[in-house]
């Protein structure tokens, strides 16, 4: 029994490492434009296939196939922003989301075409070989997915907190005009959040496809996974979205190992529905004081 919970434990924390990294991306977005990207699992997707078609079918090494895929997805993050996003421009919230969900269907139905829906990996970075715990064991490239989730939310916070660039996209969040008054350059913050979300994608792609296989229809699933996280985090916080994402896992890990495999998907629909309904904020997210606050005037 002990050793079963050990091995869900496990298998939860590479599983909650890969959703947070897809969280983070979403948040990325949207702490500096206020909105949600559906298309943030197309990035991982990208990068997943992309390091198989450098690395694999053109027989590039690791230190050329790693900047490639990092690059085309940049690319891809870049075109997105200057098709669904125009700072300044009167587009309605809505239309925003639906062009990101399209652009999601774009671009899987782009990487079919080629690929045809094939499922593709690459071989993991050390080995297949089990690692051995109490009983339990981890695959090592699971271990690589924990340390690059890890380093991803060192570098994010240090970057929202002690960065121009990441003060800068925060207030282009709280108030675009106030912060182009300020000299802030809104056009280019919002277009590198969309570059930093398509790279942290593209990161999450190369270390979880040796792992779980990737195929062109494997990125709405990660982007509903990844938004759920970082609704029931917090939205915008970086925080937030790692705890969601290890919330997430481990509820899917522990239903699935001890009472169904079968409500493993539905587990994660049941928790956004309640955490919408009696949590907007998340867990991690601001909390707002309506009404008029009472302050004492008059003191002794």
């Amino acid at each position: 029994m002990i050793t079963d919970i050990l091995q869900t434990l496990m298998s939860a924390l590479s599983t909650g490492s890969m959703y947070a990294l897809v969280a983070m991306g979403v948040c990325l977005i949207y702490n500096s434009t206020n909105v949600i990207n559906f298309a943030q699992g197309e990035f991982v997707m990208i990068g997943g296939m992309s390091m198989v078609a450098i690395y694999v079918d053109l027989q590039q090494p690791l230190y050329v196939a790693i900047p490639g895929s990092i690059a085309i997805a940049v690319l891809v993050g870049m075109a997105l922003m200057k098709v669904a996003y125009r700072p300044g421009k009167s587009t309605s919230l809505i239309s925003v989301l639906i062009i990101t969900i399209g652009a999601s269907l774009v671009i899987s139905g782009s990487v079919a075409t080629g690929w045809e829906s094939q499922v593709r990996r690459f071989p993991p970075f050390s080995g297949d070989m089990p690692i051995k715990i109490m009983g339990a064991s981890i695959a090592p490239q699971s271990l690589w997915v924990i340390g690059v989730t890890a380093l991803v939310v060192t570098v994010l916070v240090l970057f929202f907190q002690f960065t121009i660039h990441g003060k800068a996209m925060k207030a282009c969040a709280l108030d675009q005009t106030a912060a182009s008054l300020l000299g802030i350059r809104v056009k280019r913050m919002v277009l590198l959040s969309f570059a930093m979300s398509a790279g942290l994608g593209a990161v999450a792609g190369i270390v979880i496809t040796p792992l779980t296989m990737m195929s062109a229809s494997g990125g709405m699933m990660l982007a509903i996974k990844g938004f759920s996280a970082a609704m029931l985090g917090g939205m915008g916080s970086v925080a937030g979205a790692v705890i969601g994402g290890f919330v997430f896992s481990f509820l899917e890990a522990f239903t699935a190992g001890f009472i169904s495999s079968t409500l493993k998907e539905l587990i994660t629909f049941i928790v956004i529905i309640n955490v919408l309904l009696f949590m907007p904020r998340g867990l991690m997210g601001p909390r707002v004081v309506e009404g008029l606050e009472e302050v004492e005037i008059f003191q002794d």
